[in-house]
């Protein structure tokens, strides 16, 4: 059982250094400056045809404030974050869930659900601190993609 499955629903809401947020939608905190993690935002972007998801890259004040209010450390290249219904999520279990959220091809990511929880979150560990000797770094916030831009909350 994830850690993050022990906090009360809407916890954030009675965290007052946690900036406002509409948390009607879904709400993704991702690294800003990982290649894979602002294609992933792109894909998302395009995927999402209900236009469910925002998404706060780690070094905004909303996206640094949920982190710590989770106990993520925003400074640590595995904290991504996934809140939805006022429920949070991290890891590659975040990731599964938003590939259903999104549907379509999105759903392939359902495969990993078989693995034990250690497992997957071993993988994701392993993604996310090589994530830049391996992709790079990139802006989010600077990709032209207007699409994408609508959806950063900053």
């Amino acid at each position: 059982m994830s850690v993050l499955n022990t906090y009360q629903l809407y916890s954030y809401k009675k965290d007052p250094t946690i900036p406002s947020f509409d948390d009607n939608m879904h709400l993704l905190i991702m690294d800003g400056d990982c290649v894979l993690c602002s294609h992933g935002a792109r894909i998302i972007s395009a995927m999402d045809k209900k236009e469910v998801f925002k998404i706060a890259p780690v070094k905004t004040p909303l996206g640094t404030a949920l982190l710590k209010h989770y106990c993520l450390n925003p400074s640590d290249p595995q904290s991504w974050l996934y809140i939805a219904n006022g429920r949070a999520h991290s890891s590659l279990d975040a990731i599964i869930r938003v590939g259903q959220q999104c549907g379509g091809i999105g759903h392939i990511l359902t495969v990993f659900r078989i693995l034990p929880v250690s497992i997957q979150d071993w993988l994701y560990q392993r993604m996310a601190r090589n994530r830049y000797k391996l992709f790079g770094y990139t802006d989010m916030c600077a990709l032209p993609d207007a699409k994408l831009q609508k959806r950063l909350l900053k």
